[in-house]
């Protein structure tokens, strides 16, 4: 586990993120899942905690902006995910392999065109579940409740949903609550799969072996993304003031507004204050 210690380190080092074991209270109650505990959350594909964690992390750094720092990660993966289930191991590999033996500009534009050009390829997971509604800050305040209840505090510029974040949160620091997070969000996930495999992208083999992670589709899941697939998330074009809305959670929600680089309108990468893509162009 070597490899393991060294890419959670790295990534908590570079990012400023405080490790587990804090304390706190979340404020806001989680959505329902659907009666499951969250063990059964967490084990529902059959998959023990530790390659849990260990496919996040690896699925948390292919998905972030491949500059120098990430490149320089992709031995470290190999050696980590070489133990998986052949069902997580395989199209991980795949992933570093397209990664590895192209030319790293030509990787860092395709990044760019595929996550942050096309709304189904956003990588903002309350996205695809609430689009740009006023629901969607609360489902964001929700998620940094969760990062708070472990002792884990993002900037305030960051919005708490992006994908890579979320997985390394639940690879470093709370499990559970990670399984949570994404099954409460499977449909835009799914989605996200979908999309990867239909322009052949690279990062398709991430997203198959985060999906393998996860609890099967149910039938509420199927008709979830259907709908996504045909209708899109859903927009609003007034603001959150005056709603009743929660301050931070209005807040949270109007940066989704400003730019997260998901809009079906976006001809090229806005401003992204994450942390985890460092080193992208601006």
């Amino acid at each position: 586990m070597g490899a393991l210690a060294r890419l959670l380190g790295r990534r908590t080092a570079d990012d400023g993120s405080p490790g587990g074991g804090g304390t706190g209270t979340a404020t806001v109650a989680p959505p329902p899942t659907r009666g499951r505990s969250p063990q059964d959350l967490l084990h529902a594909a059959g998959l023990s905690t530790e390659e849990l964690r260990i496919t996040w992390l690896a699925v948390s750094w292919l998905l972030s902006y491949p500059d120098q720092d990430v490149r320089s990660r992709f031995g470290d993966l190999r050696t980590l995910v070489q133990d998986l289930p052949d069902r997580v191991r395989e199209p991980l590999e795949l992933t570093l392999r397209a990664l590895t033996v192209r030319d790293a500009v030509a990787v860092q534009e395709q990044y760019v065109d595929t996550f942050d050009t096309r709304r189904r390829g956003c990588l903002h997971l309350t996205y695809f579940s609430h689009g740009d509604t006023r629901r969607r800050g609360m489902a964001l305040l929700r998620i940094k409740q969760d990062f708070r209840a472990v002792g884990v505090e993002i900037d305030e510029r960051e919005l708490p949903d992006h994908l890579p974040l979320v997985l390394e949160f639940g690879a470093g620091h709370d499990a559970e609550r990670g399984a949570k997070i994404l099954r409460s969000n499977r449909p835009g996930v799914e989605l996200l799969r979908l999309h990867l495999e239909d322009i052949a992208s690279p990062w398709h083999g991430a997203l198959v072996a985060l999906c393998a992670t996860l609890p099967p589709l149910d039938a509420e899941d199927r008709a979830a993304v259907l709908r996504l697939a045909e209708e899109g998330p859903e927009e609003e074009t007034v603001g959150l003031d005056g709603y009743g809305l929660d301050a931070d959670a209005a807040a949270l929600g109007g940066q989704t507004f400003a730019a997260n680089g998901c809009d079906s309108r976006a001809t090229a990468p806005g401003p992204v204050p994450v942390d985890l893509l460092r080193g992208r162009p601006s």
